[in-house]
């Protein structure tokens, strides 16, 4: 075995990094091109066919790059940090972005004149021929008009393609996609031309042969370049670096690697292929230090490798998770800002048998995140009651760096989760997670996750209107709130709207799924997942033994302060009408109408006197628009609305410990958990929730009007299952108990709980087994998952005014972390108003 003793590692990964970061991100056309020439070549051949096909001459063409200091190769883009695209999801939005996508606000890219014309040639073959047309084909009027007026949001799958999984890395590493291709090869010939399904079946196995096959030719590729730029080196080092990533390349990803490296070199391939065949995000390595540790346990014993060449081999593949991105839509990219991927790498928990399984490579996994520094993988830990305490002392040390990784995750809580949605034992004993915080068994799972972001403030506005929203009749008539006498009539109202929008945004990802599964299958992606093969069907088409559908709820804070803030003033204490509220409301408290209050308000008059056959042109909307910005509460109207903002912040709020607010959140989430699982997707599957935003509370919060907790209209709404940003007063142990106490085992999507921490709290050997007291006793009360923010507030304000002084600063966003300059400012703005906590 090749090892780099001679190159001190401190030198290569700063250099990595340093090249990777050094020019904006660039849109390549490559990718594009060829898929559409394969396309106009196939045209009439079974759609899994025509993907297989495309998929082998976009690698078979593709350029290919070995960058300087790489020792794990694989590049989808020439640029670093560059991406590629993908128009047979959808392009229209790209093409509408392509004069702005460089000076946008959230994730900018740079794109050549040059390419825009090349994409914009691309474009015109792929109208009418999309997923997401053909998904907005099969949605329901009612469902369509919902994701216009913001109650959910399904952008994940509508505008990309499907990711958020977890392949069966370890099955390639042992037998190489020779070996898979057997296993195909093996299906097809117990095939009979008169089974019922040998049409689709035979199609579907000679489509994984071949890209599989394409597979291996990809690499075969890199170990070509890479022995020509050995032959052409001068540096002796580097030419044997070269000669060596050449043999890797020539055995790996073809064969079963037979070392670390190969196995390091094995996993990245396996790794960037699946998002050059669809550009769905969120492709876990899931539990890395498991899969992997046979190759580094046998190398180390024989003594053909160093712990400190198998650190910086782990590094590299560290460097190279942050190389891959993709360019999302605008408002897609403010839900999303920091050009993350979502790789989430989990390490320590059990096996299948109950034992824990933590190993050197699991703090070799710690320490990699640590020495890098960079957002990606999305680093996470599970934890139990069997787990080292040195292994969470480790990762707590890497949490108060303030680079937000890792993630804690339960195990006493996933595990039985998982089972209650029909996991075998076993396998939620072997979860990982996936993309923010999203568990499943890797290699068996097809899951959805990330399907929608649902808005459940939305609903209670609609209570508010009767279902009416600018004008449109949106949601059922629930009638008017100010003649319900009670508060169960009013919180009934609110189920009901919730039931309502629930079930139309069931219906679009539906029609989603669909329509992935007629226009994008992906075979190679079910080469690595089971019962693909057996079963004849890609995973989008329920090839998978586990088929889930994970859309997620956000706003659980404000939805519970809403509505116990209503139940208190309104109804128990009578201290205010809900006259007043429903107007304070409109008038956003004492803030009066804002910018986009004012739009909104212009917008629905217009349709109104449209609606009633008046003329409308470009004099009447100024008209309109100039009338409706005069308007203004009275003074007497200011007053009350600024005594009831003074009463509504007397209430107690979710985050404090208090019980009869806490246990009344739990029934808030029911609103949302409970009538979602009732659904079934078209593979079968079933419908499980989530209650975490990403980081789409921001940019969807600016859509929400104001709430009846005392937000303001177009605010940032709370993120995840923690408390509103501010009103968790009473410490960090207060505010875990409070989220401890919704139903996690019936949030089998995920919860997300965000804390920060002013940096002295971690301070020294005792600020550690505090910080790991915290979490233990959190997990001890069932709580599902944590993730920190360790940096003072002085120094995120600090960075939004000099952010050239902190081009390194990473925070944790929501499920991810990333660069905090990066984000935008509304995110960043986002971040410091979370409460900062000390023991």
């Amino acid at each position: 075995m090749f090892n780099t003793t001679d190159v001190p590692k401190s030198s290569r990964i700063p250099k990595l990094v340093e090249a990777l970061y050094a020019n904006m991100p660039v849109i390549e056309s490559a990718r594009a091109k060829l898929l559409t020439e394969s396309y106009k070549a196939t045209e009439g051949e079974p759609m899994v066919t025509r993907r297989a096909e495309a998929f082998a001459h976009i690698l078979r063409n593709i350029p290919i790059i070995i960058r300087d200091n790489e020792l794990i190769v694989g590049s989808s883009t020439i640029a670093p940090r560059g991406c590629q695209t993908f128009p047979e999801f959808s392009f229209q939005w790209l093409e509408d972005e392509l004069d702005t996508v460089e000076t946008r606000s959230a994730d900018p890219f740079y794109i050549a004149e040059e390419t825009k014309q090349e994409l914009r040639e691309v474009h015109k073959y792929w109208k009418g021929k999309t997923s997401s047309e053909l998904a907005t084909s099969y949605m329901d009027p009612e469902a369509i008009k919902a994701i216009e007026h913001n109650i959910f949001t399904p952008g994940n799958y509508f505008y990309n393609g499907v990711g958020h999984v977890t392949v069966k890395y370890g099955e390639v590493l042992a037998i190489g996609y020779k070996g898979i291709i057997d296993k195909a090869q093996a299906e097809l010939d117990k095939c009979q031309v008169g089974d019922a399904n040998y049409v689709t079946k035979s199609h579907f196995l000679n489509a994984v042969i071949l890209s599989c096959q394409a597979a291996i030719e990809y690499a075969e590729r890199y170990a070509e370049l890479a022995s020509q730029m050995a032959a052409e080196c001068t540096d002796p080092v580097r030419k044997q670096e070269l000669l060596q990533i050449s043999e890797n390349c020539s055995r790996v990803p073809a064969n079963g690697a037979t070392s670390f490296y190969e196995a390091c070199q094995s996993f990245w391939f396996v790794q960037q292929l699946i998002q050059i065949e669809s550009s769905g995000h969120s492709i876990s390595p899931g539990r890395f230090d498991q899969y992997m540790y046979p190759y580094y346990k046998e190398d180390i014993d024989k003594g053909v490798i160093t712990r400190e060449f198998a650190q910086e081999l782990i590094d590299c593949i560290w460097v190279k998770m942050n190389d891959l991105n993709k360019c999302r839509d605008e408002e897609s990219a403010k839900g999303f800002a920091g050009y993350s991927l979502f790789q989430n790498l989990i390490v320590g928990g059990q096996n299948k048998y109950g034992e824990d399984v933590t190993n050197d490579l699991s703090f070799m996994c710690i320490e990699a995140s640590k020495q890098v520094f960079l957002p990606q993988p999305s680093l996470s830990i599970r934890v139990w009651n069997g787990s080292p305490h040195e292994l969470l002392m480790k990762a707590a040390d890497l949490t108060r760096t303030g680079i937000g990784l890792p993630a804690y995750y339960n195990d006493e809580v996933i595990i039985p989760a998982l089972q209650n949605r029909g996991l075998t034992l076993e396998d939620a004993r072997e979860y990982n997670i996936i993309g923010c915080v999203e568990p499943q068994k890797s290699g068996k799972t097809n899951g959805w996750h990330d399907a929608a972001f649902f808005n459940m403030c939305r609903p209670l506005e609609l209570v508010f209107a009767n279902g009416m929203d600018k004008g449109v009749q949106v949601g059922i008539q629930t009638g008017d709130v100010t003649k319900m006498n009670t508060f169960n009539e009013f919180y009934d109202a609110y189920k009901k709207q919730m039931e309502y929008c629930i079930s139309l945004m069931v219906n679009a990802d539906n029609a989603i799924d669909v329509a992935h599964a007629e226009r994008c299958p992906l075979p190679f992606l079910a080469s690595m997942v089971d019962d693909c093969l057996t079963r004849g069907l890609t995973a989008e088409q329920g090839g998978a033994v586990y088929n889930f559908t994970g859309p997620q709820g956000f706003g659980i804070a404000n939805m519970a302060d809403s509505l116990y803030a209503i139940r208190k003033l309104v109804y128990e204490d009578k201290k205010v009408s809900m006259e007043t509220y429903k107007e304070a409301l409109a008038w956003n408290y004492d803030k009066g109408l804002d910018e986009k209050s004012v739009a909104d308000m212009s917008e629905m008059i217009l349709k109104g006197m449209q609606d009633a056959g008046m003329t409308v042109n470009e004099d009447t909307a100024k008209a309109v628009l100039q009338t409706v910005m005069r308007l203004k509460p009275s003074d007497e109207q200011i007053q009350k609305f600024t005594e009831l903002h003074d009463m509504i912040d007397e209430v107690p709020k979710f985050g404090n410990a208090i019980d009869d607010v806490d246990y009344f959140a739990r029934d808030v989430a029911y609103t949302y958990t409970r009538p979602l699982q009732k659904y079934h997707n078209p593979r079968g599957g079933q419908f499980h929730a989530g209650l975490y935003p990403v980081s789409a509370n921001v940019p969807l919060g600016g859509q929400t009007g104001a709430t009846p907790d005392g937000r303001y209209a177009h605010t940032p709404v709370a993120d995840g299952v923690s408390p509103s940003a501010g009103k968790d007063v009473n410490g960090p142990t207060a505010a875990a108990t409070s989220v401890s106490r919704l139903d996690h085992f019936i949030v089998s999507n995920g919860t997300l709980f965000n804390q920060k921490f002013h940096p002295s709290a971690l301070a020294g050997r005792e600020g550690l087994e505090k910080f790991v007291a915290l979490i233990r006793t959190y997990f001890d009360q069932k709580g599902m998952h944590m993730q920190f923010n360790v940096v003072d507030r002085a120094t995120l304000i600090d960075a939004q005014k000099h952010p050239e002084k902190y081009a390194h600063l990473v925070v944790r966003v929501a499920g991810y972390s990333a660069l905090f300059t990066t984000l935008s400012r509304s995110l960043q703005d986002d971040i410091i108003r979370r409460t900062e906590q000390g023991f």
